[in-house]
């Protein structure tokens, strides 16, 4: 079991892999979308029923690193999480490879210091949780496999070192589903390059759960 402290407020920011189709409303029972951020929360609030640990979800659909800055007063500082976990970047990718308008990688990590700089401002006790952008392989044309993964690269660095320079917590993802793809077909992990599976959801709660509870729990 993970023990957290009473009242601890856990946000989830990102792109479509953390928004999950989650609602907009106050259903609770879609708030927090399908993804590894519900089965995260789930995890987190199921050991913890006695203590109003607060979950919120502010991942959206297409989002780049510049969207995120773009709203982070609204949906991360005002929030005022004690953990705050990431996941961004690959439609960075995506916008450069089709309309040259992502981040590439020296911007991407500009950008993202500035969020984190920002959130620290105003909570300088949050722990910041940084994933590390993935890909799989199973891209509708070899040209743009090959561009997806030669940039996220690039990506990866900069949260990896990101995370070394703010103390943060750095869940690393590419190594995991590059593993699993040897014994598994990777569209069964992540079926268009991009987005994961029930599988892959799973197998990414797994490692952040792993991983946040040595260093943060």
């Amino acid at each position: 079991m993970i023990k957290l402290k009473e009242n601890t407020t856990i946000l989830f920011q990102g792109d479509s892999i953390t928004d999950g189709n989650r609602g907009r409303n106050e259903d609770l029972n879609h708030i927090m979308g399908h993804g590894y951020q519900y089965i995260v929360g789930a995890r987190l609030q199921g050991d913890n029923p006695d203590k109003n640990i607060q979950l919120y979800n502010r991942g959206i659909s297409g989002n780049r690193i510049s969207d995120l800055y773009g709203r982070w007063l609204e949906d991360a500082v005002n929030i005022n999480p004690d953990i705050l976990s990431i996941l961004v970047g690959v439609n960075d990718i995506g916008r450069t490879y089709s309309i040259n308008a992502g981040s590439k990688p020296v911007r991407y990590e500009k950008i993202y210091r500035l969020l984190l700089d920002e959130m620290l401002e105003k909570n300088p006790d949050v722990k910041f949780v940084l994933m590390e952008p993935f890909v799989g392989e199973n891209f509708s044309d070899e040209e743009k496999a090959k561009i997806f993964r030669e940039h996220v690269v690039g990506l990866q660095d900069a949260v990896r070192r990101i995370a070394k320079d703010y103390n943060a917590v750095f869940i690393p993802l590419q190594d995991m589903f590059d593993e699993y793809a040897k014994t598994v077909p990777s569209k069964e992990l992540i079926w268009d390059g991009v987005h994961p599976t029930i599988l892959g959801h799973e197998l990414i709660s797994r490692r952040w759960l792993e991983i946040t509870a040595k260093e943060i729990f």
